[in-house]
Formats: C-alpha cells, sequence, structure tokens
C-alpha cells in the first residue's frame, strides 16, 4: 500500500503516551502487531456493542403476547 493510499483510508487519534505504553506491554505476545491494531480491534468492538444496544427489539410487547397465545393454543406452552 502506498502512502497515499495509506493516507486516505486513515487518520491519526492521539492516545496520552503513558496509556499508549500500557496498551504495548498489555498487548505484548497477544497476537496484535501494534498498539494501532489493537486500538482498532477494541473500538470495533466498543461500537459494534453500542449499534447493538441501540437497535430495536424485533417484536413488539403485543407481537411476543400473540406469539405466546399461539403457542398456548398449539399445547407448547
Amino acid at each position: 500500500m502506498s502512502d497515499e493510499d495509506r493516507k486516505s483510508k486513515y487518520t491519526t487519534i492521539s492516545i496520552p503516551r503513558p496509556l499508549y505504553s500500557r496498551i504495548q506491554k498489555l498487548i505484548d505476545g497477544k497476537g496484535f502487531k501494534s498498539v494501532s491494531d489493537y486500538v482498532t480491534y477494541v473500538l470495533r468492538e466498543v461500537v459494534a456493542m453500542h449499534e447493538m444496544e441501540s437497535q430495536e427489539e424485533p417484536f413488539t410487547k403485543e407481537d411476543l403476547e400473540e406469539i405466546k397465545k399461539r403457542l398456548r393454543a398449539l399445547g407448547y406452552i
């Protein structure tokens, strides 16, 4: 990947040096190539978690009651 391609795909985020050092120690021997790789991994996980929390439930309360009613009628509950 050329420097120009890399610049267009990535941005720089600053973190305090003590935190950077702590992360370096934390990832030593854990399979991450760099602090940036680890931070990217962690941020993806956090963002995914927040996205899942913000999604609406697939069924409304009324939907759930209707499903329970049908299951009762079929003898499952």
